[in-house]
């Protein structure tokens, strides 16, 4: 790649962290999300963007994961694989972002660990959220992009005088 195309992709990826959709599970939940996770969800992502300019593979984050999951949770019925993952990914998250007001999970649902099995799942699904989040923002680029042209068009027809009317 170029540096210029690289630049403008880091751009593109920085932009993404604070503008990119928060995706949730379909059903109509997403507008619940919580205002402290929508926080983290930046956060996150802005962390996650600059391990990946370090070499790391760009995924989605554990915040994107939970907001997922619990809007999912929300609609249907889980697993309890699913579960388990909720809950552990929910206390990564509620751990990190709510310790500060003194964010605890209850003893009784907090999962400290996975089975590979299960980090595997919650591998996938954050590949998964990041392919989904990146493919929206190309699209809504790809529209601003063609808007742009078309407005272009237009201008320039407007201004062009007609030479013959039909």
């Amino acid at each position: 790649m170029t540096t210029e195309v690289q630049i403008e992709k880091g751009v593109s990826e920085i932009v993404g962290c604070l503008t990119d959709p928060i995706i949730a599970f379909p059903g109509g939940w997403g507008a619940d999300l919580p205002d402290w996770l929508k926080t983290a969800i930046t956060l996150e992502r802005l962390v996650m963007n600059i391990r990946a300019h370090r070499g790391e593979e760009m995924t989605g984050t554990n915040a994107e994961a939970c907001a997922y999951l619990y809007t999912a949770s929300l609609t249907n019925p889980i697993d309890s694989d699913w579960a388990q993952i909720y809950l552990y990914i929910t206390n990564q998250v509620y751990s990190r972002h709510r310790s500060k007001e003194g964010g605890i999970l209850p003893e009784d649902i907090r999962v400290e660990s996975i089975s590979d099995y299960q980090m595997g799942e919650l591998r996938r699904l954050k590949d998964w959220i990041y392919q989904r989040r990146t493919r929206a923002r190309q699209e809504r680029d790809r529209d601003e992009r063609r808007e742009k042209r078309e407005e272009e068009v237009s201008k320039k027809k407007a201004e062009q005088p007609a030479l013959f009317h039909l």
